[in-house]
């Protein structure tokens, strides 16, 4: 018979109480071979994707002779692509229980799409190559949070979304550093290092074979754990679902719990003016950094990124999800605020290593937040559904900025930006569904 306290990848509440009481702490409960499996893809993924991300709007402005408005198009219809299909693939993954071969596709199509770039005379070929890039995105996301989030005990729920992010930032760590030390091996050439890319990325996809689906494994061995000693079957998650977990539902809006439909009303604001991150690196590149420099200070954003996660993620668990995400966008605000006002390379470098901390605050506990606010069921669909809002409004904000800052000037973009994740930030703090997720247990810990 299978011992409910075996579902590799997952930890049942008795084993949670075990590991608390043995004086075990919180940071390494989070850590459980699913977070960490994953944690270890994404770290590969992101040193592919980062190789890549600095490079492009230099690329695709200097190689290619493409106008800023080109690169806020190519980013946002990239984005916009990848988080419509989080949605589908979400709720795809929730119908079927087919989440790691999603997962795996995903990764997989994201490798292969990235030599493209390096084969293109335009940027309308970037654009495609991007498309395909960042539907490998769409399909990978939800359904591998999911897979987090019911391989993670309740009290620890925001860390282990922490240490996943802080892997993932990892990789983002390590890639920019890696076409560092390749443009300089190939002279400077960055189509040679685009083109080498796709290794990483296969490195990335191959590791997703070695993930176990919780949820496969708790309804395979439901049958026998139910006649067992221990009397039921069911590995921990992130939040006891507030309705049972009775198979897959049709997806209605109506069936969208309140607080979360609040949430995403909240989310919106901030999204709607969060351009792609190119803007910032073009500032610097204005602001008179070298591409060497660029890409340096784009790594340190992603070390402070990387070393908050875990941190603020526990915080997420201690304090609330809410409070943390509010902080984040006050940070956000901050530093945009900052970029439109930056004269100097020291105030640059300052801004990007603070904006580490923004995201820190509001990635990996933003996809936390979203789990605490539905039942079990909805896991995959309401990531799915956070990450379709926010893509879409990426395309706005996106060619939106890229319209300002050639139209305006360089500063319009991060103005608005600013302005809109205050708004947020003051919608979280006052919407009351955002207080208490369904079930009557307060997210506010």
């Amino acid at each position: 018979m299978t011992d409910p306290l075996e579902i590799d990848g997952a930890v049942s509440p008795d084993e949670a109480g075990r590991d608390a009481a043995a004086g075990r702490p919180a940071w390494r409960r989070a850590l459980t071979p699913n977070v960490l499996r994953l944690g270890l893809v994404s770290f590969f993924a992101d040193v592919s994707s980062e190789m890549l991300y600095p490079l492009m709007p230099l690329f695709l402005t200097i190689t290619l002779g493409a106008p800023a408005t080109a690169v806020g198009v190519i980013e946002g219809a990239a984005e916009a692509v990848a988080s419509l299909l989080k949605t589908v693939s979400g709720r795809i993954a929730d119908r079927t229980g087919r989440r790691v071969e999603l997962v795996f596709g995903g990764y997989s199509l994201s490798a292969l799409a990235k030599p493209l770039i390096a084969l293109a005379g335009s940027w309308p070929l970037v654009l495609v190559a991007r498309l395909l890039d960042r539907t490998g995105k769409g399909f990978r996301g939800a359904p591998r949070d999911a897979i987090i989030a019911d391989s993670t005990a309740p009290e620890v729920c925001g860390a282990a979304f922490g240490w996943h992010r802080a892997m993932d930032t990892l990789g983002a760590v390590v890639g920019p550093l890696a076409a560092l030390g390749m443009l300089s091996l190939l002279a400077g050439d960055m189509r040679k290092v685009i083109l080498l890319t796709v290794i990483p990325g296969v490195i990335a996809a191959l590791l997703v074979l070695t993930v176990s689906d919780p949820r496969r494994r708790r309804r395979s061995a439901a049958g026998a754990a139910v006649e067992g000693e221990n009397g039921g079957v069911g590995a921990a998650a992130c939040l006891e679902a507030a309705v049972p977990e009775a198979g897959p539902r049709r997806l209605r809006w109506s069936a969208v719990p309140g607080g979360f439909r609040q949430y995403l009303a909240a989310w919106l604001p901030f999204v709607l003016v969060n351009s792609s991150d190119v803007f910032l690196i073009l500032r610097a590149k204005q602001l008179g950094f070298s591409t060497t420099a660029v890409v340096l200070v784009y790594t340190l954003y992603n070390l402070v990124y990387a070393l908050g996660s875990v941190p603020l993620g526990r915080l997420s668990d201690r304090i609330g999800r809410r409070t943390v995400l509010a902080g984040g966008m006050v940070v956000f605000a901050a530093v945009y605020g900052g970029f439109s006002l930056a004269t100097e390379t020291w105030q640059v470098v300052a801004l990007f290593a603070v904006y580490g901390l923004y995201i820190a605050a509001t990635d990996g506990v933003g996809k936390a937040f979203a789990v605490d606010l539905v039942p079990r069921d909805l896991r995959a669909t309401s990531i799915g559904l956070l990450g379709t809002l926010t893509g879409l409004a990426a395309l706005v904000a996106s060619s939106v900025a890229g319209v300002l800052w050639d139209a305006v000037g360089p500063q319009a973009p991060f103005i608005l930006g600013a302005a809109g994740a205050l708004v947020s930030a003051g919608l979280f703090a006052l919407l009351p569904g955002l207080r208490r997720p369904p079930g009557g247990r307060s997210s506010e810990r």
